[in-house]
């Protein structure tokens, strides 16, 4: 497949084009015009691999001109594009409302080039507040701006998918983690922190968690775009637990230096959230499933760190 990627440089986006890649498809990566982050996409990408990257310079207002590109015919889109994702963003309507409004342009510009397939990257943020099993039939009452966001553009833009007969499919991602993410994120800020024999404070870290590598949230967005049915997937891993085990094991994989306290941070913008995914759906639709334990994973982001101080 030729396959267009909005959001190129970021996090998921970048994971997503190596997975691409690795599997033998085409990819122009969408990024912004001189884009302070485009190392980081380059990073994602073996040199063996970069001549199968066309790199497009484009904001969201000027993306319809995807459709002009010579040389490259889209098959399918990956919007994984969206501002604000930090805590602090994630409440403010204005910008998250303005993310809805550039990924439906995303939807378009889709439709003109050609494109046959359009997944977009939604959030667990989109459930708000839940105390059991969710499955993708579980009702979405987002808490944050963000998470009603992402619930609206979803809406829409399956709606719009049905009028323009484009497939339209929906994959909830749930708490990726690994090298590269946000400094912010409980991941990183813990692993940073002990690294430099600090003190982190926490929130109370009772609810119910699930942490997915990243490498794996790439993979089942590389298998949607492939094989998947229109309709909405979680994307998670099996691994679910109380968060303080998570933390607990990530502090003695540091060696336990440094130190923690429990239940001095306040609720971050989506509150006492508990994150129990079902991911049923999509392994029995794509054969997709999580490989890489959560171990592993930090592990692999300590290794980053070290490499990182070390010049």
């Amino acid at each position: 497949m030729n396959v267009v990627v909005t959001g190129a440089t970021s996090f998921i986006g970048a994971a997503a084009i190596r997975q691409l890649l690795y599997r033998g498809h085409q990819v122009c990566a969408v990024v912004r015009p001189g884009s302070r982050r485009l190392g980081n996409l380059w990073s994602h990408v073996p040199e063996e691999f970069r001549s199968m990257v066309r790199l497009e310079e484009l904001d969201m207002q000027r993306i319809q001109e995807i459709g002009s590109l010579k040389d490259f015919s889209p098959d399918a889109w990956l919007h994984t594009s969206w501002e604000g994702s930090g805590s602090d963003n994630r409440v403010l309507r204005d910008v998250q409302q303005s993310n809805v409004e550039n990924s439906l342009k995303a939807v378009r510009a889709a439709a003109e080039a050609g494109c046959r397939r359009f997944l977009f990257t939604g959030s667990q943020a989109e459930y708000g507040i839940c105390h059991e099993t969710i499955t993708e039939d579980t009702p979405c009452r987002p808490v944050s701006e963000y998470g009603k966001a992402k619930v609206a553009f979803a809406a829409s833009a399956r709606e719009l998918c049905r009028e323009i007969s484009i497939d339209y499919i929906h994959g909830r991602i749930f708490s990726a983690y690994g090298p590269g993410d946000h400094p912010w994120t409980l991941v990183q800020s813990c692993l940073r922190t002990w690294n430099e024999g600090g003190t982190i404070e926490l929130g109370a870290c009772t609810q119910w968690w699930n942490f997915l590598y990243i490498e794996d949230a790439a993979s089942a967005l590389v298998c949607l775009l492939e094989r998947g049915k229109p309709g909405t997937y979680n994307i998670a891993s099996y691994d679910t637990r109380r968060l303080r085990e998570f933390v607990e094991e990530m502090y003695r994989l540091c060696g336990c230096q440094g130190s923690y306290v429990y239940g001095v941070r306040p609720q971050n913008a989506e509150g006492q959230a508990n994150l129990l995914p079902d991911i049923t759906k999509i392994h029995m639709m794509t054969g997709w499933e999580p490989k890489i334990p959560f171990v592993e994973g930090i592990y692999e982001i300590l290794h980053c760190m070290q490499k990182a101080a070390s010049g």
